[in-house]
């Protein structure tokens, strides 16, 4: 982890972002090392509920154990495997048997879907998160997550697309809420311009989040040029002192 860059970030988020919620990022390790290993939940659970903790500054680490969301294994990498009758699931459901969540309009559009979904494999067997402020000198995170209100929201959606001609620098593809913070931002950090994602459209997981909150997840090679515009970028300008009152 580079602590300059860790140290910028702060001083800066406090400058022109100050009373904001700080962002959490994650990384991928062979081992936990001194972080908690979140246990096996019982029942099912939404793994976007448990990282209300770890926005309030704990730092946990998840094996394919600590999931109880086959969603949530598989966009974190941890398996290939899809419910049975997922396309009914997703979409109309099997009277008598399955209600479905009506997101697509038929079964065959999520067998559409899920042909074009990129495979995961996590790159280990546990993934650690922490709160920005918590990492490390041995961390190195992968992508940094915000869970921002509107206003912080469009001043990063703006900052992400600074340095771009294109005017796609941030993506918000159909995903649940673990795809749009895990597997859609980690595997754009390989693209030649990476992009950022913004997310937590999923209505499964709305409830697991503020009312007025959505998210951007940005790889980190594209996160850290951000941090190093934002003093030449708008949000020095009276047009942001503007929006950035009403942050307190």
């Amino acid at each position: 982890m580079d602590l300059n860059l860790k140290e910028k970030f702060l001083a800066q988020w406090q400058t022109f972002f100050d009373g904001a919620e700080l962002p959490i990022a994650f990384f991928y390790a062979a081992k936990p090392g001194d972080v908690e290993v979140v246990p096996p939940p019982k029942g099912r659970q939404c793994f976007i509920g448990v990282l209300s903790t770890i926005r309030k500054g704990a730092s946990l680490a998840f094996d394919v154990n600590s999931l109880g969301c086959a969603g949530g294994k598989r966009y974190l990498g941890f398996s290939q495997e899809l419910r049975p009758n997922f396309e009914f699931f997703l979409s109309c459901g099997i009277p008598g048997e399955m209600e479905g969540e009506r997101y697509k309009k038929t079964p065959e559009l999520v067998r559409q879907l899920m042909a074009q979904q990129p495979k995961f494999v996590a790159p280990a067997d546990f993934i650690i998160f922490k709160r920005w402020d918590r990492l490390e000198p041995a961390d190195h995170p992968d992508v940094v997550i915000f869970f921002a209100r509107p206003d912080v929201l469009s001043a990063l959606f703006v900052l992400s697309n600074f340095e771009e001609a294109d005017p796609h620098g941030v993506m918000a593809p159909f995903s649940s809420g673990c795809g749009a913070i895990v597997q859609y931002p980690y595997l754009e950090k390989n693209s030649p311009r990476p992009r950022a994602v913004l997310g937590m459209f999923d209505i499964s997981a709305r409830p697991f989040v503020p009312a007025d909150t959505l998210t951007l997840a940005v790889p980190m090679g594209k996160f850290a040029r951000m941090v190093a515009d934002m003093e030449e970028s708008f949000l020095t300008t009276h047009s942001w002192a503007q929006v950035k009152k009403r942050l307190g």
